[in-house]
């Protein structure tokens, strides 16, 4: 029964933070209604992992402080707080009518805010029974707790925490006040709020403010600020890899294939991409919000690219430009699923990243996240299942250069997708052993890993099609001259002078039959596609 009821507990926790994660680190609430729970009102103020004070930030000697709340300082000050700016709540008339004494208190509201490890140090169980988080008139005898208020254990590391915070009603008065503060954190760890009410008479209570969560870096949370830094040294990265191939791309434009053409632009939004994550994370940083259309114009740079990278992997794999002039007939399909893939990307970065709206449940995710999931897998299938006949029609044709670079693409693409499968497992694992997310400070690694395979991933496809003075050698109008090429060389050695214009005459016969044959097989091939 316990467990029932912490599973209740933590899943209005994360539906409404995943809500007010759409503001970020400064929580806005407008006119927000509490939820029944159990015996209690409970409204979730946010989640987010906070990195204890610095020492040299010279907090007051207590927790919670109004005396400083007015005074302007820097973001990067050292001080990690939860600061309350113009919470205020508004109950019914109703309720307000049923106790008109303006002498006394006649509606008690409670901000809890505790550290995820001291979760059980809120509530209480009476007889081994359901977990309340309110004290009954049962659990006031047992434990020693008040009636109609929160229960409350010191921590075992802290007896100041967790904190809890009254706010009282006066007399028939609809609306009341919480006095602006900042609770200080001296611990570093994964911090939930939670606004309750325990008098049943509150029924129907609603808030409006908002809290201001800050690191002592600045406002961005704890899970995501390794992202920042992180970001800085993929933009370096990128920005070498872009330098390395635009040198040889300039050197040898002349000889540049349509291939590489593409390459170069998966480098582009890449580099793109992660100075923009960078920058919005230096934003968010600053002012601790996250502009909507800022974070929609980052995530759709991103959807662009992860969309032109599949689709440059498919035609490398289908061997476009090396055994093929086009894509022929299958133009339209591979663009059909790219623009099926981009759509579904961008609907899931943007619920993921820019933020949800109040009526996107858990399931809904799902529905977005199930399309983007099948996409991939079907891309996988369709780039393994090209790849195996560019790599048979490469050992027929005896084409050795190519196919030694077919083989070694074909390696890294295995070996990336064994990569990925093997870390969806540990994702799923990590997800499903941290449901408290006690272990935020490493879960930025979840998300890097899939931007470093990316990158390595590239990094290999670059080297394998790097720009040089013998890129047409690999270009399908060069293919079948290849092997004739040597044979020609190698018969011209061995021949007079004279004789060399019937070894040529004899090389041109050869390959004119040789690519009328490859025209057909490629026609064949696109009409079983």
């Amino acid at each position: 029964m316990e467990i029932t009821y912490r599973s209740r507990l933590f899943i209005l926790l994360f539906l409404g933070h995943s809500f007010f994660s759409a503001r970020a680190s400064i929580h806005i609430y407008d006119t927000q209604p509490f939820s029944e729970v159990g015996n209690a009102f409970l409204l979730s103020g946010g989640s987010e992992g906070i990195v204890a004070s610095s020492a040299a930030a010279g907090l007051p000697p207590y927790t919670v402080d109004s005396s400083s709340y007015a005074i302007p300082r820097s973001i990067n000050d050292g001080r990690s707080y939860i600061r309350f700016e113009n919470i205020s709540f508004w109950r019914t008339k109703d309720a307000a009518d049923e106790d008109p004494d303006m002498d006394h208190d006649t509606g008690l509201v409670q901000v809890v805010i505790f550290e995820a490890a001291d979760r059980n140090s809120i509530g209480g169980s009476a007889y081994g029974g359901q977990r309340s988080i309110c004290c009954t008139p049962d659990l006031a005898k047992l434990e020693g707790c008040k009636e109609g208020r929160v229960i409350r254990m010191p921590s075992a590391t802290d007896i100041n925490w967790p904190i809890v915070l009254d706010v009282n009603f006066r007399g028939d008065d609809l609306f009341t006040k919480l006095k602006d503060e900042d609770v200080y954190i001296t611990k570093t760890g994964m911090y939930n709020l939670f606004f309750v009410a325990c008098d049943s008479k509150l029924k129907g209570l609603v808030m409006s403010g908002k809290t201001i969560w800050k690191n002592p870096d600045g406002y961005l949370p704890g899970r995501m600020a390794p992202l920042k830094k992180f970001y800085v040294l993929m933009s370096v990265a990128y920005l070498l890899l872009s330098l390395t191939w635009f040198t040889q791309y300039l050197r040898f434009w002349k000889d540049i294939l349509q291939l590489q053409h593409c390459i170069t632009a998966v480098i582009a939004l890449g580099l793109f991409e992660m100075v923009l994550w960078y920058a919005e994370y230096v934003n968010f940083n600053s002012l601790g919000v996250r502009p909507v259309a800022i974070t929609t114009w980052v995530v759709t740079i991103g959807a662009v690219r992860k969309t032109v990278s599949r689709l440059l992997i498919l035609s490398v794999s289908m061997g476009y430009g090396v055994v093929r002039p086009t894509l022929g007939g299958l133009t339209s399909k591979v663009l059909l699923l790219g623009l099926t893939y981009f759509l579904a990307s961008e609907l899931l970065d943007i619920t993921e990243y820019v933020g949800t709206i109040n009526d996107i449940s858990g399931r809904a995710r799902l529905l977005l996240v199930l399309p983007a999931a099948f996409l991939d897998a079907f891309l996988i299938l369709w780039i393994f299942t090209s790849l195996q006949k560019t790599l048979e029609q490469l050992q027929s044709k005896r084409s050795s250069v190519k196919l030694d670079i077919y083989r070694k693409f074909s390696n890294a693409l295995a070996v990336t997708v064994i990569a990925s499968v093997v870390w969806i497992a540990y994702e799923v694992y990590f997800k499903a052993t941290d449901p408290f997310n006690e272990r935020w400070q490493s879960a930025w690694i979840i998300t890097a890993f899939w931007d470093l395979l990316t990158l390595v991933l590239l990094c290999v496809i670059c080297y394998l099609w790097a720009p040089s003075q013998n890129s047409q050698r690999y270009a399908y109008s060069e293919e079948v001259g290849e092997e004739s090429d040597e044979e020609a060389q190698s018969l011209t050695r061995g021949m007079p002078d004279g004789d060399i214009s019937l070894v040529e005459s004899k090389e041109k016969n050869g390959n004119h039959q040789i690519n009328a044959f490859d025209e057909e097989d490629v026609l064949e091939e696109d009409k079983r596609e």
